[in-house]
């Protein structure tokens, strides 16, 4: 039986899966197991941010897995105490504080968890289209219906307001309010960048009433979006920076980073078995230390402007808007995107989709500017 029939028989069925079995890859190129190649604009969704089969993630895997892979906080580690170290380098010197989780919903329920404890207040104000997770609490902060009405009652104290709308977040956000959550780019929610004035407004509005910004950077993190974090597009610093995906190459890992307003975290308050292992921290810390070396997030910005551009010329009727920010590209249809996404499949590129009718591109950082024309060429052609 082949790997398609397995998986439809013995998985638990909750994907759309494309019929194609990937085997390999290297850099932004995967094989089938028919050998037949594609240029790969999904990562993972944004987990393989240097590719596939990288040296620097393949070496530190395996010296780490020869010394040590798993360690909880119980003890300390060498390499959790180098890894904490690098992201205090990387971060603004106001964000000082690591939760070392496994993935992007774990760092956001904490970061819920962190702000009410930290307030003591219950409300938090999410925004329309937003995306935090599937766990009950990121869920809560979910905004489409279709994801969380089959699991209501969810957590309660949940509000939403427009997305980039600066007079409904001054009405919003109140005494009451224990935080605000908020992406810089909304990823699922159809790639949807926000402006300077909102994220400024509410910085000063959520320190002004004593409530915390939280910034979910899972998808946006680790210099996708041209800079290290997105938030630095815009000149703020949030109370808790979220992040996930990206860190570690492609080995499971969330981040809770906070600094000194968040508060009254006793021991216990909250914890994780695989948080901060030594396997997935020596991987993070090597990604971290390329990502400066190389001056990834400067490449991310350049190659991301030439994709855009390169889009926005092909002037098909089919599409509305193009729209992004580094290499987190979103070409918005006038119809559903799905058919189009199979096409390119068959075309020989893969890319995903954000919403009904958008297509969203995540490629690798390290992607050539030829492979990029390829891509461009075939979206082209399906769109003909």
């Amino acid at each position: 039986m082949n790997a398609i029939d397995l998986e439809d028989r013995h998985t638990s069925g909750l994907y759309h899966k494309r019929r194609v079995v990937l085997v390999r890859g290297e850099g932004a190129t995967v094989w089938d197991q028919n050998g037949r190649p594609y240029i790969d604009c999904t990562t993972g969704i944004g987990v393989a941010s240097l590719g596939h089969g990288h040296p620097v993630i393949l070496n530190a895997i395996a010296g780490q897995a020869s010394r040590l892979i798993t360690c909880h906080e119980l003890f300390y580690n060498d390499a959790r105490a180098a890894l904490v170290e690098r992201l205090n380098a990387v971060t603004p010197p106001a964000i000082d504080r690591f939760f070392l989780c496994n993935s992007g919903t774990e760092a956001n329920e904490g970061a819920i968890k962190f702000a009410r404890r930290s307030t003591g207040r219950r409300e938090i104000i999410a925004m329309m289209r937003g995306y935090h997770g599937k766990t009950m609490g990121s869920l809560s902060a979910t905004w489409d219906p279709k994801y969380r009405e089959p699991f209501e009652p969810l957590v309660p104290e949940f509000r939403f307001i427009p997305y980039d709308n600066l007079q409904t977040a001054a009405d919003a956000i109140s005494d009451n309010t224990a935080a605000v959550i908020v992406e810089i780019v909304q990823g699922e929610g159809g790639v949807r960048p926000g402006s300077t004035g909102f994220f400024q407004r509410l910085r000063e509005l959520c320190t002004a009433r004593g409530a915390l910004l939280i910034v979910d950077e899972v998808q946006t993190g680790f210099a996708r979006t041209g800079r290290m974090f997105a938030f630095e597009h815009h000149g703020i610093v949030p109370d808790i920076l979220t992040l996930a995906k990206s860190v570690a190459g492609g080995l499971p890992m969330g981040i809770i980073a906070f600094g000194d307003r968040v508060r009254n975290l006793n021991k216990l308050t909250h914890t994780t078995t695989f948080g901060g292992n030594p396997l997935v921290c020596a991987v993070a810390r090597q990604v971290i230390d390329y990502l400066v070396a190389e001056r990834i997030a400067e490449r991310a910005a350049q190659m991301g402007e030439y994709l855009l551009a390169a889009l926005r010329r092909l002037n098909s009727s089919r599409v509305r808007q193009v729209r992004g920010l580094g290499l987190m590209i979103g070409m918005e249809l006038k119809e559903p995107a799905g058919p189009f996404a199979q096409k390119l499949v068959e075309h020989g590129v893969l890319v995903l989709l954000a919403g009904t009718t958008v297509l969203r591109l995540l490629p690798p950082l390290i992607i050539e500017r030829e492979q990029i024309d390829f891509v461009v060429e075939k979206i082209a052609t399906v769109l003909a």
